[in-house]
């Protein structure tokens, strides 16, 4: 597949994007989160691709749309394995927070790791720290490789932790390290990615969240040159069911990026619901909108920031 086929994309999750953020602020969780699926589905009926969707909404007893295994695209061109979130972060909406985003990750077939609805240990960092992330390793020893890796002090770094209980322990070595430390409520997908970029202000992502948004973590800090490990962490008996019905015989193993994903066609778009760390977001103005959205692909190592304006009156506001 010779042409960039995330610049197609990106007009999908620009549509997600769009459609999703006039709930911002509104309250309601559900009702921005509908919007950025149906306005995808209809997106990708325009593009010229066999798709697959390996990371969706919800296996098919879940979700009416982009759920698990739905072919999606127009029906021709190259057969290819679809990651995706029409919208993370529903809550960050419905609230008027920051780091919502759209976002879709495509490779060929069996390029991505079939993550079972769980949880993952995650930890990320950008091209300058690649080959300094070890999960086997304490915090305060990671952050240690981090900074020798960027030429810096652990008291230089700044980490993003997603704020749950259970991070209490984490958040106290971190400290006990010496690094920054950034508290989010949501949007690990985007705060991931933003270690990639010195001037987002975020060099770590550490802590426990969806295995499935690893995946397309993943897929875009590969893209970028960055690096990540992740491992399992199913809560209940029933969600180490699911792990074992993908296929992963030990519940312990360390996945490396290459393991999350790969494949010579790795391409990922994204754009901001509401203004993050990476992506500003959706801008109205009377009679149209302005995105802000990022495409990557792996074969090139290209990676186009997209400020695009989008105008009601030329046609159907998404």
């Amino acid at each position: 597949m010779e042409r960039n086929l995330a610049l197609e994309v990106v007009r999908v999750t620009e549509a997600a994007a769009l459609s999703s953020a006039r709930w911002m602020g509104m309250g309601n969780a559900q009702a921005p989160e509908q919007a950025a699926v149906d306005a995808m589905r209809r997106g990708f009926d325009a593009v010229s691709f066999s798709g697959s969707v390996v990371i969706g909404q919800g296996e098919q007893d879940e979700a009416p749309m982009l759920f698990v295994g739905e072919r999606i695209g127009g029906g021709d061109g190259p057969e290819l394995d679809v990651a995706l979130t029409a919208l993370e972060g529903p809550e960050i909406v419905a609230e008027g927070r920051a780091n919502a985003m759209s976002a879709v990750a495509i490779t060929t077939g069996g390029g991505f790791f079939r993550a079972p609805d769980t949880y993952l240990e995650k930890i990320a960092v950008g091209p300058r720290a690649k080959g300094a992330v070890d999960l086997r390793l304490s915090p305060a020893e990671n952050l240690q490789q981090i900074a020798d890796a960027m030429k810096c002090y652990a008291e230089d770094l700044t980490v993003v932790i997603l704020d749950r209980p259970g991070h209490v322990e984490l958040i106290r070595s971190v400290r006990e390290a010496g690094a920054r430390i950034k508290l989010i409520q949501d949007g690990d997908v985007s705060a991931a990615i933003a270690t990639a970029f010195p001037e987002s202000g975020v060099d770590v992502l550490m802590g426990v969240g969806g295995a499935q948004e690893g995946v397309l973590a993943a897929a875009a800090l590969k893209c970028l040159g960055g690096d990540m490990q992740g491992r399992l962490r199913p809560r209940n008996d029933e969600e180490l069911q699911r792990a074992r019905q993908t296929g992963v015989k030990d519940i312990d193993r360390i996945f490396r990026i290459g393991d999350l994903a790969a494949g010579d066609d790795l391409m990922f778009a994204a754009t901001g619901v509401t203004d993050g760390d990476l992506l500003r977001g959706v801008r109205f103005f009377g009679g149209g909108a302005r995105t802000y959205s990022v495409v990557m692909r792996w074969r090139s190592g290209t990676t186009r920031f997209i400020e695009a304006t989008h105008r009601f009156d030329r046609r159907p506001a998404y």
